[in-house]
């Protein structure tokens, strides 16, 4: 009898402490009602009022996601908007800190074809809080904007320092625990000049941004990968060539060369968003300006509307700061 209770006792199932069962029954359902809120920001716009907006009148979000534009698809989305309309709505929220003006959930290039094109821009307005914010503009812009690994490994970074729970990050960008973590893992170890030289890095994957990450966790090795990028090398190189190259470079421990130019030496500027990047020249009496990246032909276009304005404010400060006067 003892021997068959001791054997009943033996097979029966350990019961978890209260606590733990509260705990983890607590964090199922925060899960599943942030599941729940993600279920609710696909169908957000779905037989919703749509109305047209003054895009003067509309916000970016209060977080971005993406690093950088890409040129040839924008110009395609500009110009079947500019024949056919807008065929699908933005979503806005009214601004939770200026009144009369909206704050965009997701569809900041529909926006900025409306600007650009001096028409309204469509859009559903609904009253949502942050977190559904989040959740919404995360799924639709990784849905449709196909953003890169690094663009979605700072998203979640932002996230993270804002103070928003895994639980968001995770249903916002549709990621697991385990992918999350190496995301942010990427972003934090990266240096930020370098992120941002490489800028969205189209085409690289997981695996290589945690190549780099693994290289530059040596203090050493993140020295030179800021050298590297700051190179004329790796400037000279297209977007998904520049990755490669920084590779290389820190795996043969190879500095950048400084070259003993004949030529005049160049100096280079770029806008901290890599939307403008320009380089300078003087040679006696000349001097030129070369201006590269998405917002050339635009910036170009300002400064050259603009010359006689910046050579007046030129001479009023020379004559400014010549002595004794």
């Amino acid at each position: 009898m003892r021997k068959n209770l001791l054997a009943n006792i033996l097979d029966a199932p350990v019961s978890e402490p209260s606590t733990d069962v509260a705990r983890r029954g607590a964090a199922r359902s925060m899960t599943r009602s942030i599941e729940e809120m993600a279920e609710n920001t696909r169908r957000m716009s779905h037989g919703e009022a749509i109305v047209g907006l003054d895009p003067g009148l509309v916000d970016a979000s209060f977080v971005s996601d993406r690093i950088d534009e890409d040129d040839e698809d924008y110009a395609r989305l500009r110009d079947a908007i500019a024949e056919h309309g807008q065929s699908t709505p933005i979503l806005v929220r009214p601004h939770p800190e200026r009144d009369g003006r909206f704050m965009i959930v997701y569809g900041h290039r529909r926006v900025r074809v409306a600007r650009e094109l001096g028409r309204e821009v469509r859009a559903v307005v609904k009253t949502i809080e942050d977190i559904a914010h989040i959740v919404a503009q995360g799924q639709e812009n990784a849905a449709r904007a196909n953003l890169s690994f690094i663009e979605k490994a700072l998203f979640a970074r932002k996230l993270s320092g804002m103070g928003q729970s895994k639980a968001t990050i995770k249903a916002a960008l549709t990621v697991d625990d385990t992918l999350l973590s190496r995301m942010l893992s990427v972003a934090e170890t990266v240096p930020g000049p370098v992120i941002d030289a490489l800028g969205a890095a189209r085409g690289v994957g997981r695996d290589r941004w945690e190549e780099l990450k693994k290289l530059v966790a040596f203090p050493a090795k993140a020295e030179l990968a800021r050298e590297v990028v700051q190179s004329a090398d790796f400037l000279a190189k297209d977007g998904p060539e520049r990755f490669g190259h920084l590779l290389a470079a820190i795996k043969a421990g190879r500095r950048p060369q400084v070259r003993r130019n004949l030529e005049p030496q160049a100096v280079t500027w770029a806008a901290p968003d890599r939307s403008v990047e320009a380089t300078c020249r003087r040679s006696g009496k000349s001097f030129s300006l070369s201006l590269t990246a998405k917002d050339a032909g635009a910036f170009g276009e300002y400064i050259a509307s603009h010359l006689e304005e910046l050579y007046g404010a030129f001479q009023e400060a020379r004559i400014r700061d010549r002595p004794g006067e």
